[in-house]
């Protein structure tokens, strides 16, 4: 945190990456917030949070948010929560980018890291770190949105 008690960054909507850490830029240490960007076709990975409950607001384009293999359409400027211990996956169905801001807190100070991720909705193994199962494939043309 610089001497003021204020830092500041820019959401970069038109950069190569698909996940931007806020928290690290902004040097904030009780939630995590970081910005994705989901190209036509993209999903994340299906996870949940051991404490975590996760917020999710829809900056740009339209995004479909599966939870418990329910699909929820979120449109620009809506928002959603997501509880611990709750299954959920991103998906942009449509033809036009995906940009969502999600803030994630736990009771205290925020926990990073503590997200637990399957391969598919009918995997039926224990969860693994996000960072051992790989991302999906996009969605097939059949499965987009006009």
């Amino acid at each position: 945190m610089t001497d003021t008690g204020f830092t500041r960054t820019t959401l970069a909507l038109d950069g190569d990456e698909r996940f931007v850490s806020l928290r690290r830029p902004l040097d904030v240490s009780g939630l995590g917030m970081n910005l994705m960007i989901l190209a036509p076709g993209q999903r994340g990975r299906i996870h949940d949070h051991e404490r975590q409950e996760e917020v999710y607001l829809v900056w740009e384009g339209t995004l479909t948010l599966i939870v418990e293999s329910v699909p929820h359409d979120l449109g620009r400027g809506e928002l959603a929560r997501v509880g611990p211990g709750v299954r959920r996956q991103l998906v942009n169905r449509v033809p036009r980018r995906c940009a969502i801001v999600a803030l994630g807190a736990t009771p205290g100070a925020h926990a990073g890291r503590d997200g637990l991720a399957w391969a598919s909705w009918e995997d039926a193994g224990p969860p693994r770190p996000p960072q051992e199962v790989p991302m999906p494939d996009d969605l097939p043309e059949g499965e987009r949105r006009s």
